[in-house]
């Protein structure tokens, strides 16, 4: 998605807040990325943790929840962590879950997670400040 919107240097990584590593993506988020011509077939879940969280330089997340797990692993991320309808012109607030819901509530979603990924594209484009770190030691 990303390289779609000209943003193909960015490195993007995943992580969940309550789930099990090695998790596939369930099968309607796989057919509404397929029909957009992205497969994520191959994807695993991974549980978010504290090595992800000092590595990285900028953190979305989905909700509010997921930002307060960020904070318990390291209070000082909360400072990189937004949330993803912070990009969005229409929408606040958690992007909504689609777990168990038909598939036309996953497109749904996609839309909004599309919409936020472009603005945040947009964003990322003029943003001229970060800051460098040290990688974390493992």
């Amino acid at each position: 998605m990303l390289e779609e919107k000209g943003a193909g240097e960015v490195t993007v990584s995943s992580a969940g807040t309550s789930t099990l590593d090695g998790l596939p993506a369930s099968g309607h988020s796989i057919d509404v990325a397929a029909r957009r011509g992205i497969d994520i077939s191959g994807h695993r879940s991974r549980l978010l943790n504290s090595t992800l969280v000092r590595s990285a330089d900028l953190i979305v997340t989905m909700g509010d929840k997921h930002q307060d797990t960020v904070g318990v692993i390291d209070p000082a991320a909360l400072a990189y962590t937004v949330l993803l309808t912070d990009f969005s012109p229409e929408h606040s607030g958690d992007v909504p879950d689609p777990i168990g819901a038909g598939l036309a509530k996953y497109d749904d979603v996609y839309t909004l997670i599309s919409v936020c990924v472009s603005q945040l594209v947009a964003d990322l484009r003029s943003f001229d400040g970060w800051k460098k770190r040290e990688s974390p030691e493992a």
